[in-house]
């Protein structure tokens, strides 16, 4: 039968196999590496979004999710009045908010 099962032998230890130390040094350049590629960049930007948020005030004009373009017209709590055109107006979330425009963009379009 050993012509079909090849014949198992133990493996002898191998040396120069790195320690306990270098397992732990690998770790933590993996959690080094993972702070500063995703959680901090993640963190900024949730930061930023916040502040973006938070400073909406009524007249500005932004961007929001939907890739619509208009002007805040009243702030209710969580959500926010936009005003598309002088006859069209919408509610929506604050959250959905991606950008602030500089004043005077819509007039330019």
């Amino acid at each position: 039968m050993s012509f079909f099962i090849a014949d198992a032998y133990a493996a002898a230890p191998v040396a120069g196999q790195p320690g306990g130390a270098a397992n732990i040094i690998m770790l933590v350049g993996f959690v080094v590496i993972f702070y500063f590629l995703l959680w901090r960049p993640q963190a900024k930007r949730q930061k930023e979004m916040k502040s973006l948020i938070d400073s909406l005030q009524k007249g500005d004009e932004v961007v929001f999710a939907g890739g619509l373009l208009g002007r805040i017209i009243k702030l209710e709590g969580d959500f926010a009045v936009v005003g598309l055109t002088d006859t069209v107006e919408v509610k929506i979330q604050k959250a959905a908010v991606l950008a602030s425009l500089p004043k005077g963009t819509l007039k330019s379009l």
